[in-house]
């Protein structure tokens, strides 16, 4: 099995505000940074996204991929990769846990590029990524932004 990376972060809102900003990929491009365009190309029986075709800019990295989404229950998701011009692997986790008024949110991830790479190198571009994603995904939903669809209000 592949190496990963995992990151934990408390977020102020319940499961599933967190889990409502997560599934709202039309509007990654507003908060992720890398992450330019969107697409849901199939939802599940219950509106979820299946797959999705992400368009990434993220220095070095740029890509047009498709991901596949599996969720699990209310409080996991998780994609793998289905098809990438630079990307050899790209699997991921959300695991949320009720903390109180809080959520715990981890953020697993594994991402194998096709041009040679040494470990340490994808370790560390694998920690930026998912630091920078929980840090975004921490602003977004404490912003009130997930819950109105709307840009947050300033804070008195």
């Amino acid at each position: 099995m592949a190496e990963h990376t995992s990151s934990s972060i408390t977020i102020e809102a319940a499961p599933a505000d967190v889990m409502g900003v997560i599934a709202d990929f039309a509007r990654y491009p507003e908060w992720t940074g890398e992450v330019k365009e969107a697409e849901v190309l199939s939802t599940d029986a219950e509106g979820r996204a299946e797959q999705v075709r992400l368009v990434l800019d993220a220095g070095a990295i740029k890509d047009d991929h498709t991901l596949a989404y599996t969720w699990t229950g209310a409080n996991e998701v998780s994609w793998t990769l289905v098809k990438s011009q630079m990307l050899r692997a790209l699997d991921g986790t959300y695991l949320l846990a009720p903390t109180g008024d809080a959520t715990q949110v981890t953020y697993r991830l594994t991402v194998d590029v096709k041009i040679p790479m040494l470990g340490m190198i994808k370790r560390k571009a694998e920690k930026v990524i998912i630091d920078r994603a929980l840090a975004g995904l921490k602003k977004r939903v404490e912003s009130g932004a997930a819950a109105s669809g709307t840009a947050p209000q300033p804070k008195d």
